[in-house]
């Protein structure tokens, strides 16, 4: 199979992003169909599936010799012998989407052999898009973007949901943390990349394709990143799941890993 540059990768995905929000502009305040999906799964909407279908035929088009694993698709164990695909998100943030909220993203990723190799976090409200490659610099609409340390745990600004907040998430007592959310996962990894957050954290299983991109682009501005319980990530997994989610500067992470309780069955997103 031909090698394509990793760069050549990130200018395609940074042009799939942006016919992908231009789309989604198209739908958002305009009451597009959704519904439910099956195993309280989320909403999906007409919107997520349309931009599904661009990226699938613009990307495909692009490397057809790439694997595909997207959220509003049918997923296919042949992905799992490719040794390159794409990792893709719609619409990150479709509850967000379908209430007419501006915090919604498009994340898209290609990953090489179990790593990132390139990834695009898009929030077209905003015109915002984050991109980097492996190796390279996070990138911010082209300017590098760097992950702050703020030294202790109490105090810091951690974006999770509010159920991060039980007690039998931790060994000992909460942390005093300051916590924030944002309905994208994606937009809060890079959020962490971009220094205006100090952390994330999800204490629960979390989907490949709502953190594949952003995970580089977090790793590239000088964050850690890991599962819950500190070890590293892997993609393109049967499951298509992480265990969890930890994000941020080394000694921060390193506190809050300390913290942390190990996973529970009544642990949740």
């Amino acid at each position: 199979m031909p090698e394509h540059d990793a760069t050549a990768d990130l200018e395609l995905l940074i042009r799939a992003a942006e016919a992908a929000g231009e789309l989604a502009l198209q739908y958002w305040k305009h009451a597009p169909k959704h519904w439910d999906k099956a195993g309280d799964a989320g909403p999906v909407s007409e919107a997520d599936l349309a931009v599904n279908d661009l990226l699938f035929h613009m990307l495909h088009k692009a490397r057809p010799d790439y694997g595909w694993l997207s959220e509003e698709s049918l997923d296919n164990a042949d992905r799992l012998s490719c040794r390159r695909l794409f990792v893709v998100d719609p619409i990150d943030g479709t509850r967000a989407f379908l209430s007419n909220e501006p915090g919604f993203a498009h994340a898209i990723a290609v990953v090489e052999d179990g790593e990132v190799l390139a990834g695009v976090v898009h929030l077209p409200v905003f015109e915002e898009t984050y991109a980097a490659v492996r190796g390279g610099p996070a990138l911010l609409n082209g300017q590098p973007i760097r992950n702050s340390d703020p030294g202790p745990i109490d105090g810091s600004s951690l974006l999770a949901s509010k159920v991060c907040d039980i007690a039998t998430n931790w060994r000992a007592e909460k942390p005093a943390y300051r916590r924030f959310f944002r309905p994208s996962l994606a937009w809060r990894l890079c959020l962490v990349a971009e220094g205006r957050f100090d952390a994330s954290l999800t204490v629960r299983p979390t989907w490949e394709w709502d953190i594949a991109a952003a995970s580089l682009i977090a790793t590239c501005a000088g964050a850690l990143v890991t599962d819950r319980a500190g070890g590293p990530i892997r993609f393109n997994t049967p499951s298509a799941q992480i265990d969890g989610l930890l994000v941020g500067a080394p000694g921060l992470h390193a506190q809050y890993l300390a913290q942390l309780r190990p996973q529970t069955q009544d642990s949740d997103v």
